[in-house]
């Protein structure tokens, strides 16, 4: 049973997992808009949640994080240099999810999560 189980593993192995998460998180941060299924988008908000919590206050141990979490020169210097300040006086929320539609080949719902 999963009582208070902390993630969802998406069935997949843990350096799969974090491999997927990092590459969702970049497309995002670069398009600011993804579609993808909803179990997935739910982690990835999980994920760049944190990321931009962190990144509000921008300094050196916040550019060493954020590397080291999405290992991406350019995804790192946009979420500190234009995305985090928007979201200075906002505790949480950063993105949203939008259910869409049923994917046709599996049957999988699907959403779009996009920053707020």
């Amino acid at each position: 049973m999963r009582h208070k189980h902390g993630y969802r593993k998406l069935s997949r192995t843990s350096s799969h997992r974090k491999a997927l998460l990092k590459n969702m998180a970049i497309a995002l941060i670069e398009r600011e808009k993804i579609e993808t299924t909803v179990p997935k988008a739910k982690e990835l908000s999980r994920y760049i949640e944190k990321l931009i919590t962190v990144s509000r206050e921008p300094d050196l141990n916040t550019h060493r994080f954020v590397f080291a979490s999405l290992q991406d020169k350019e995804a790192t210097k946009k979420i500190i240099n234009e995305i985090a300040p928007k979201y200075v006086g906002r505790n949480g929320g950063y993105t949203s999810i939008i259910k869409t539609r049923i994917r046709r080949g599996d049957a999988t719902p699907m959403a779009f999560i996009s920053l707020v």
